[in-house]
């Protein structure tokens, strides 16, 4: 399967902690920059005061949960893809699933289930939409995309006439 051709799994572990460091810090910032506007003191500089403190406050802290989880979910799924020998979308789901139950495990076994629940849904979503959009495209190009070829590889007698004369009389 093509979508899974990712990088190994030792770097794909810091790849995503990274990427979903940043995606929360940058989701963050910005639900951070409306909240800590709304909440503060009318006056223009009251309110972009609030909403500057308010990001640096806690921007990276979502940055720094979501890359946990990112780490986690990663983790478990170079795990599934070691024990298991392949690649598919049943090592994600059980990947969030674990991630969400581990998450939660402070919380006691009710929400260690709950969590996972919620986990191993939120990802076969994910996949499955991964795996109808696929075939949406796939459908769309039945027999492949089609490319026009290389004109510097055709000779002179299969090169296409120009609709303003006959350029091969002066090669």
């Amino acid at each position: 399967m093509e979508e899974y051709a990712r990088e190994p799994c030792p770097w794909r572990i810091v790849d995503d902690c990274g990427g979903a460091f940043t995606m929360g810090t940058i989701g963050g910032g910005i639900f951070q920059a409306i909240k800590g506007f709304r909440n503060s003191p009318v006056g223009v500089n009251h309110r972009l005061r609030g909403s500057l403190t308010a990001i640096k406050t806690r921007a990276p802290q979502l940055g720094g949960s979501f890359a946990v989880w990112g780490g986690l979910f990663s983790m478990i799924d170079c795990s599934m893809v070691q024990v298991r020998g392949k690649e598919d979308p049943w090592n994600s789901i059980t990947s969030g699933a674990l991630t969400g139950a581990i998450l939660a495990a402070r919380n006691g076994p009710v929400a260690m289930v709950g969590s996972a629940a919620m986990g191993g849904i939120l990802l076969a979503l994910i996949e499955g939409a991964g795996i109808l959009l696929t075939r949406f495209a796939s459908a769309q190009f039945p027999n492949g995309p089609q490319f026009a070829e290389d004109p510097s590889q055709l000779s002179s007698t299969q090169l296409p006439s120009s609709p303003f004369g006959d350029y091969r009389q002066y090669q």
